[in-house]
């Protein structure tokens, strides 16, 4: 029987979503302005990188054909191989939004249909009601921040007081969330966490997607670090996806990194925490050792999205893609006849883009696997597809939003 392995590199598009206009993100393209830089030598930093961006196992698989299908150009100081060892195209999202459980929802094969709430970008982000609310039924005597902003940003503009007043520190973002930062020593990491359930509820009348926990450590605004206890608090999927259809069915699904936050926990049957791309490697690749016939294994790759692109570093995102994919031949080895990788992003965040928000962009689909021959599929209207993929890959029933692409 048939094994399925889905990774999601946090973030990692590939340009030229249909609708990118309407989201202010006409001509974002992740991929392609990263390999810009790298080629002209602007991605060069001491002791990390330097050259063209050199992705030698994506590109075997159909990245950069996956690229060009995109958006027409072949991405700057990258060349087509002359052969693909995989199926390769690119989807393009038809949920509303360009956040992270909008993503991985319709990678699972369930789109959001619905529009989310969001929290205004100027003046005040939260209404003095759910201030009120947040005060009164999470203990605390105030908050700070109270804006839309960068999470590094604002603990190094607040952390201090923060560490004074026990006020914790509330922000937000483009997506539909409300973040909370607190030091894991002064405020402490479970009143964070109970705080964060607390606050959960209270926006659920807002219609808002995720409240995410952001602890960080330190003394100073020099040295405050954010830690990789961050926890995401997500409302359920609006249906079943396909990792509930493959519990009902018996079989295992195996959530690693924040998968099972994203999910709420549903259709989860085994969650493995690992903090960092390799880590989350690692864990991978154990799970390839240990998963059972007909199980999922399901991956985000975070440290691309929330290390590199929120940040904009291009060097640093440069690097990260060059060290996944310096992993990849591993996982190769150990795959067994019948299993099939599928590699995937849930969004854009195009390091050189204005602000620091995720860029609205179409994502590659690489599969790959003992028994899968070369081609392409093209372009897949709806990440659904890929939840279909699995399904029919895995020989469960399929679902009602998406078609297998083998």
């Amino acid at each position: 029987m048939a094994r399925a392995f889905l990774f999601v590199l946090d973030s990692f598009g590939i340009g030229n979503a249909p609708d990118a206009e309407a989201f202010g993100d006409l001509g974002a393209d992740t991929l392609g302005h990263i390999a810009e830089f790298c080629a002209a030598g602007a991605a060069d930093r001491a002791g990390l990188r330097e050259g063209p961006l050199h992705l030698p196992a994506m590109s075997a698989l159909g990245l950069v054909h996956a690229a060009k299908l995109a958006t027409g150009r072949v991405p700057a100081g990258m060349a087509l191989p002359e052969r693909v060892y995989g199926v390769y195209g690119a989807a393009s999202e038809v949920s509303r939004g360009k956040d992270t459980p909008s993503g991985h929802w319709e990678i699972a094969g369930t789109p959001v249909r619905f529009d989310w709430g969001y929290f205004p970008a100027e003046g005040d982000a939260f209404p003095p009601a759910l201030v009120e609310a947040i005060c009164r039924e999470g203990d605390v005597p105030g908050i700070l921040g109270n804006c839309h902003a960068s999470g590094t940003e604002i603990i190094t503009r607040h952390g201090e007081e923060h560490m004074l007043s026990g006020k914790p520190i509330c922000y937000t973002s483009s997506d539909s969330v409300l973040q909370i930062a607190a030091h894991e020593g002064t405020f402490g990491l479970d009143r964070l966490l109970e705080l964060c359930e607390v606050v959960r509820r209270l926006v659920d009348d807002y219609n808002i997607g995720r409240v995410i926990a952001r602890p960080f450590v330190g003394s100073n605004p020099g040295n405050f670090t954010r830690t990789g206890n961050r926890r995401d608090y997500s409302v359920l999927p609006p249906e079943p996806t396909v990792l509930d259809r493959l519990k009902e069915a018996g079989r295992a699904v195996h959530a690693i990194g924040k998968i099972g936050d994203i999910f709420a926990h549903q259709g989860v049957t085994k969650l493995t925490k690992a903090n960092g791309n390799m880590a989350l490697f690692d864990a991978s690749l154990e799970a390839i050792e240990d998963a059972e016939e007909g199980s999922l294994v399901f991956t985000n790759f975070v440290d691309f999205d929330m290390l590199y692109g929120h940040r904009r570093d291009v060097p640093g995102y440069a690097a990260a893609l060059e060290a996944f994919d310096a992993r990849l031949p591993d996982l190769d080895r150990r795959l067994k006849p019948g299993d099939m990788v599928i590699l995937t992003a849930d969004h854009g965040c195009d390091p050189t883009w204005r602000g620091t928000d995720h860029t609205r962009e179409r994502v590659p689909v690489l599969m790959f696997g003992p028994t899968l021959r070369s081609r392409s599929f093209g372009i897949a209207d709806s990440f659904a597809h890929i939840g279909e993929t699995v399904a029919r890959h895995l020989g469960i029933a399929p679902g009602a939003h998406g078609r297998s692409l083998i």
